[in-house]
């Protein structure tokens, strides 16, 4: 396998994405988790360094002034999520192919960037409603965040094809076996 290879996970808020990587870290898979950076305030138990680097919009636009990042963005009005490049030679320099876990706009951005050494997969819920749902079973957000989130996510749903493949995150068993399957033949082990 070569270790410069990039897997990107995206997906709407809600669809399944995050269980998805956590599940791929957990098996015997040569893979390393991306630490995004963001400029939001942690929830709940999130430590810094470990789910983001948590850092103000300040410092995080900073670290933009000194091209720090391979991609970045506002996903939503003022908080800000990106890509260092420091973490994705930190995982490289392991061995590992690093593995994202995205919003739909950097995951785009991110397969683009890597070209052929990507897989980007689109993790996509079983319906509109579901997603509402799954969002508000979490319990961490206001009914108006979650609609801010419903109405990205009808948005994003719609680039699904733009990426190399699916996962139908409709069965989590399957979804998590379709997952691995998919990493075992991307990275050819």
């Amino acid at each position: 396998m070569s270790t410069k290879k990039a897997i990107i996970f995206s997906a709407p808020s809600g669809s399944g994405k995050t269980t998805l990587v956590k599940h791929l870290l957990s098996q015997d898979l040569p893979l390393a988790f991306s630490i995004s950076a963001t400029s939001r305030e942690s929830r709940g138990d999130e430590v810094n360094g470990k789910d983001y680097y948590f850092l103000s919009q300040v410092g995080f636009d900073e670290k933009v002034k000194e091209g720090a990042f391979i991609e970045w963005e506002e996903v939503y009005k003022g908080t800000s999520y990106g890509t260092l490049k420091a973490e994705i030679e930190r995982i490289w320099a392991l061995g590992k192919a690093v593995i994202f876990d995205v919003d739909v706009v950097g995951g785009l951005n991110l397969k683009h960037y890597f070209g052929d050494d990507a897989l980007a997969i689109f993790v996509k819920p079983p319906s509109v409603a579901a997603l509402r749902a799954r969002l508000e079973s979490r319990g961490t957000e206001t009914p108006e965040k979650i609609q801010v989130r419903v109405d990205k996510a009808t948005t994003e749903l719609k680039r699904d094809r733009e990426f190399d493949h699916i996962i139908l995150n409709d069965d989590l068993d399957k979804a998590k076996k379709e997952a691995v399957d998919t990493i075992q033949n991307f990275l050819k082990i």
